[in-house]
């Protein structure tokens, strides 16, 4: 007994409802089958302390396009997901929730039962959006979801750790780093954002020691590092400053004196030529220090605040020092000038805070000898980039990569496996917690406080979530490599770069052979949606109000590979309206279906011809754009074929026949219709999953799932070339008819006689039932071509005349409207719309209006000019084809 759809969709009903029933039998187990190849995706793990955002609801609709279609393909599909503990992110949301609870810090807690309470908020929260993912249909095998610090994660990211120390590729060393004093940690160069700010260049005064009233002038933008100064560097071919090379300064507010040294890092066209060095607050003039064995002095805490011993100024604030420092220079006639000067100053991706260069003692990874590798394999094409214009992206950064510095100030992640001997200072890093220093197996050793860099654990994702380090590991046997990355541009740094020099290093093999890039949604003007500008819009509010289907569409229309897309929420609902349409048809259909089998029949008339050969045409097509990743001009060639050539012709070109005696037509007819309907809805599976599977389940079909249905494939048997352009030909004809009427008013229920003047005579005789129904003729005669007199004549005889490539169709003008009542409402019309061209005509010959009103004011004037034209031009043929 066939089911019956409701009469309207109702998304939420229909979606709870049909995922539960995929995720209760299986149908987004990866399994491994001999017999098939894999195709496998690792998730971007969203951070734990992650909200569903408009950016991962493009992300998961992507790719479960893709896994979806593969696994419609035959492939064995795997979409392993996960979450990151997001080291930073989270410890900040659970020391927040810390003090505001219960006035405490983590520090009164310790660490042990600190981090109990940050397990406690992960279980309690972590899953919130893995929940969010699946209200949007996301076909992950949630069997297999991982954690970056689960047991098996954990213990990969000790293997590599201790793998690249052994091999001499981690180190432990005193460096300029960047760090954040509002999250108190280091950060690595990639989770440095730079932003260009108004700010200040001040020159000040440095008297040269033993030759009094002599002063070399630096130019500086931080004139707070200066405490720290150790020296002065110029350039050494400044003639200007040639005779002070080797001597001393006096470091003013300090007083005391310090070195003039000569480096070629100085720009002599920048400020006066002469650069203050604070090695310990600077990376460039940490290098020039090294070369000229200047000291470095930290003078900034770990919270940006001045350190013990400056008198005043400890203690102070950064930014506060700054003026108290700035004030006493004026004040004691150091200060020479200053300047407005914009620069790029470096900022915290995470919290947005001015990030200050510190030397500090850190844990690196050497990235020279990982990179080259990472290098080859992106240049000889092993992975490639989607498009294709990132991979110089890539190669640029990667070329110029600096070490990264791995260790962060924090206790929520994987802490370092080191441990210092406090008897003999050795160094002793395992895998597993050692009881004895390795050096002098003395027991009083001590575990490095840091933590890894969350970014070194989620390097190690596309291997690590499926059983690395077991190389005996059946999944990592089976589906690694594997193939697909899908990611935003933004995080090429941070994460696509590391996870390909980890995977060269650790598993020999690129992580992936494709990296498919998208671009940011931004909102409707453009801009970029944030809590700052309060222009975010919520995926779920959206989901719920339109459907998940509706939203997905959406962002898939709107898509090209690596470019941005403005989300527009009237386009939600335009797609639901689509999903209407696609609800309506199937309804149609199934309340005129009387089979139980959906095959094509042995006799097809020349409308069937035409659909089944527009749907063979469709399906390469958009099985090409997808393997192209053209996810958006896949969903749209869909989409236009079911609302335009399914839904908008063929149904219509087969009510006569369905609504007919003759029971071998009506029967033919609803096989087309279910057959087409079914592979149509294949096609559209991957982007709108609930609808169409609701559909399916249905419709007469065999098999249990849409999901596991085979992709629609090409049948050579279904080529249809002749009838296609014939049906075309016959189409094209009642489309200029009906525009023909609508330009003159005329209403459907008005038929008028029809005469053909066609070469394809034939083809028109064919379609004569569809020129009755769907052009509104009373009766349809087609000759052939006859001489240009003839056709004079019949427009002669007042015949309104329609033009195609293939015919000319003529219609009696008194059969279609009253003559005289359609010339008073033309000539209505003219004198209206004339009225309004004289009147712009006059503001666009005005100087005054063209020279000072806005362009895009004088250019939407000028288009709304060009319109009036071509309307009266059209008024004016009406007119004249009355007369």
């Amino acid at each position: 007994m066939k089911k019956e759809l409701p009469k309207v969709y109702e998304p939420r009903e229909v979606e709870g409802r049909v995922y539960e029933m995929w995720e209760k039998n299986g149908c987004f187990e990866g399994r491994r089958d001999p017999d098939k190849r894999p195709f496998t995706i690792v998730m971007p793990p969203p951070n734990v302390t992650g909200q569903l955002h408009m950016g991962h609801a493009m992300d998961c609709t992507l790719q479960d396009i893709l896994i979806r279609f593969k696994r419609m393909q035959g492939y064995a599909a795997l979409w392993v997901p996960g979450t990151d503990h997001a080291g930073i992110a989270t410890q900040i949301k659970v020391e927040e929730e810390l003090r505001k609870s219960e006035g405490l810090t983590r520090y009164d807690l310790g660490r042990e039962k600190f981090l109990e309470r940050v397990w406690d908020w992960k279980h309690k929260f972590g899953n919130r959006i893995v929940e969010q993912q699946k209200k949007l249909g996301a076909s992950c095998d949630w069997s297999r979801a991982r954690f970056t610090m689960d047991e098996g994660l954990s213990n990969a990211v000790r293997h590599v750790f201790v793998s690249l120390y052994n091999k001499g590729l981690i180190y432990k060393g005193s460096r300029i780093i960047n760090w954040c004093p509002h999250c108190v940690t280091a950060l690595s160069d990639a989770e440095v954002e730079y932003k260009e700010k108004p700010g200040h260049l001040w020159h000040i005064r440095y008297p040269i020691a033993g030759e009094e009233g002599r002063y070399v002038t630096v130019a500086t933008t931080r004139p707070e590092t200066m405490l720290g100064d150790t020296g002065v560097a110029v350039n050494p071919e400044d003639g200007r400053y040639r005779d002070i090379v080797g001597k001393k300064c006096i470091l003013p507010l300090v007083n005391k004196e310090i070195p003039i040294v000569a480096d070629a890092y100085v720009d002599m066209e920048f400020g006066t030529g002469c650069v203050k060095m604070t090695p310990a607050h600077d990376p460039n003039d940490f290098e020039v220090g090294l070369r000229h064995n200047l000291e470095s002095i930290r003078v900034l805490d770990d919270n940006g605040k001045v350190v013990e011993g400056y008198g005043r100024y400890s203690g102070m604030d950064r930014y506060e020092a700054r003026k108290a420092i700035v004030a006493d220079l004026e004040e004691g006639g150091y200060l020479v000038k200053v300047e407005e000067h914009t620069h790029n100053v470096g900022t915290c991706y995470r919290c947005g805070t001015d990030v200050e260069p510190i030397i500090s003692a850190q844990w690196f990874v050497k990235m020279e000898p990982l990179a080259r590798e990472a290098l080859r394999v992106v240049n000889d094409g092993e992975v490639k980039f989607v498009p294709d214009r990132f991979s110089k992206i890539y190669t640029n950064w990667m070329e110029n990569v600096h070490d990264w510095c791995i260790s962060r100030q924090l206790w929520w992640g994987h802490r370092i496996p080191a441990w210092t001997c406090e008897d003999c200072g050795g160094m002793t890093v395992s895998e597993t917690d050692p009881t004895e220093c390795q050096h002098c197996h003395s027991h009083n050793i001590k575990q490095e406080e840091d933590v890894l860099d969350t970014w070194f654990s989620s390097a190690l994702w596309p291997f690590s979530t499926l059983g690395w380090p077991d190389e005996g590991s059946e999944d990592f046997k089976y589906f690694y490599p594997t193939d697909v990355l899908v990611t935003g541009y933004d995080i090429i740094f941070f994460w696509v770069a590391r996870m390909i020099f980890s995977a060269c290093e650790h598993t020999g093999k690129p992580p992936f052979h494709t990296v498919f890039i998208h671009g940011l949604v931004r909102d409707d003007k453009g801009r970029k949606m944030s809590k700052s500008l309060g222009n975010g819009i919520d995926p779920l509010e959206m989901a719920d109000q339109y459907g998940a289907d509706a939203l997905r569409f959406n962002l898939i229309t709107g898509n090209s590979p690596g470019n941005d897309m403005r989300f527009y929420t009237e386009r939600c609902e335009a797609m639901r309206n689509f999903a209407n349409k696609i609800w309506n048809a199937s309804r149609f259909l199934m309340m005129n279906l009387t089979i139980d089998r959906c095959e094509l029949p042995d006799r097809l008339e020349l409308e069937d011809k035409w659909i089944l050969s527009k749907l063979n045409s469709v399906i390469p097509e958009v099985t090409e754009n997808m393997e192209r990743y053209e996810l958006g001009v896949a969903a749209q060639k869909v989409y236009d074929f079911i609302w335009d050539s399914y839904c908008d012709w063929y149904i219509e070109l087969t009510k006569t026949r369905l609504q007919g005696e003759d029971e071998d037509s009506k029967l033919r007819a609803q096989q087309v219709l279910c057959y087409v309907l079914t592979e149509t809805l294949k096609l559209l599976h991957p982007f709108m999953p609930f609808i169409t599977e609701e559909i399916w389940q249905a419709l007469p079909h065999s098999g249990d799932y849409l999901m596991l249905q085979q992709w629609p494939q090409h049948r050579a048997e279904l080529d249809f070339p002749e009838e296609e352009k014939a049906m075309e030909l016959i189409m094209d004809a009642i489309r200029g008819v009906r525009a023909r009427r609508a330009e003159m008013n005329v209403p459907p229920s008005k038929k008028a006689q029809l005469t053909v003047s066609t070469l394809e005579r034939a083809v028109f005789e064919q379609g004569i039932p569809f020129l009755k129904r769907l052009a509104y003729a009373s009766d349809v005669t087609v000759e052939g071509v006859a001489d240009a007199g003839s056709d004079d004549a019949m427009t002669a005889q007042g015949m309104v005349t329609v033009t195609t490539h293939a015919a000319r169709l003529f219609m009696p003008l008194a059969e279609l409207v009253d003559l005289e009542k359609e010339k008073a409402r033309i000539e209505k019309e003219l004198k209206k719309n004339r009225a309004e061209l004289d009147k712009l005509e006059a503001k666009l010959g005005n100087p005054g209006f063209v020279n000072k009103a806005p362009a895009h004011v004088v250019e939407a004037e000028q288009d709304r000019a060009e319109k009036l034209r071509a309307l009266l031009a059209k008024l004016e043929e009406s007119a004249a084809s009355m007369a």
